[in-house]
């Protein structure tokens, strides 16, 4: 297998999303304590937890570049879907924590209006993290990886969370004080909804789950190939940012070694052109 190289470009990204969080946090956190802004606080504690995701997907990606060993006959690559998983637990926790300040506010007795500062921190934070997202949604796409596509889908979240807070705050300055607490509610909830689809696609890769349209389209490319007369059996699973094919084909029985080897070849190569496949375990057996 491969994906060294693609492994250590994927750090760039979640580098980069860590710089990003540290810096918008810091601001979130100091602007939204000074202007008595709820949703802008709220967005700065969900950035500063982040960090702390980020960090657990950088360093399942370095495991993930360790070659194989003695116990890891196919490489570390899931490590980095395990970093993954990790990342979504300490979403969810910091989603039903916003989510708990956001609806106990509704019942202070006093709802301060939040300085328009606020407003104007908000926006430029979620332009920030739009351009965040775009570079690493682009990088995960162009190097199939799992732990990037979370990065993306968080940092999307947080653009989404900002923008939030931004309308909220600025309905609060026309006598809708209670805007901006209902925002820190639906910030909560947002979190909870990306740390749930991070979950959900870590676990789906881990327990050897695969999208069967794109197991239907494999098949349907072995098929094709010269010399298959049928697939007995094809089945295909993620480890990490790499994926891996077995399939069992039937050809013709007077075929010798070396024929019913070039078939196998072209197998092959044809996944990995077509598919992205990394690694393909053919087995040939006799009509």
């Amino acid at each position: 297998m491969e994906n060294y190289s693609d492994i250590k470009q994927s750090e760039k990204g979640a580098w980069l999303s860590l710089v990003a969080y540290i810096l918008l946090s810091v601001t979130k956190l100091f602007i939204g304590s000074a202007s008595g802004s709820q949703a802008l606080l709220a967005d700065g504690l969900n950035n500063s937890t982040d960090i702390i995701a980020t960090l657990a997907i950088l360093v399942g990606l370095k495991i993930s570049r360790r070659p194989p060993d003695s116990n890891h006959s196919y490489g570390h690559f899931r490590a980095e879907t395990v970093a993954a998983l990790i990342a979504s637990f300490i979403m969810i926790a910091v989603g039903i924590q916003v989510l708990y300040q956001g609806v106990n506010k509704f019942i202070q007795p006093a709802l301060e209006t939040p300085d328009m500062v606020a407003a104007w921190t908000a926006a430029g934070c979620a332009a920030v993290m739009l351009v965040v997202y775009m570079y690493n949604i682009a990088l995960a796409r162009r190097l199939k990886s799992n732990a990037i596509e979370a990065v993306a889908q968080d940092n999307r979240s947080d653009a989404l969370v900002s923008i939030g807070a931004f309308i909220g705050i600025i309905g609060s300055q026309f006598g809708l004080p209670w805007l901006d607490p209902l925002t820190a509610t639906i910030v909560g909830l947002l979190i909870c909804k990306t740390a749930w689809d991070i979950f959900r696609k870590a676990t789906h890769d881990l327990t050897d789950g695969f999208d069967a349209k794109e197991l239907e389209l494999m098949k349907q490319t072995v098929a094709q190939i010269n010399g298959v007369e049928s697939i007995k059996d094809i089945k295909a699973r993620i480890h990490g940012n790499n994926v891996l094919v077995d399939t069992t084909v039937l050809v013709d029985s007077n075929l010798n070694v070396v024929q019913s080897h070039d078939i196998t070849e072209e197998i092959e190569d044809q996944l990995k052109d077509l598919h992205r496949v990394s690694y393909v375990l053919v087995h040939i057996e006799p009509v």
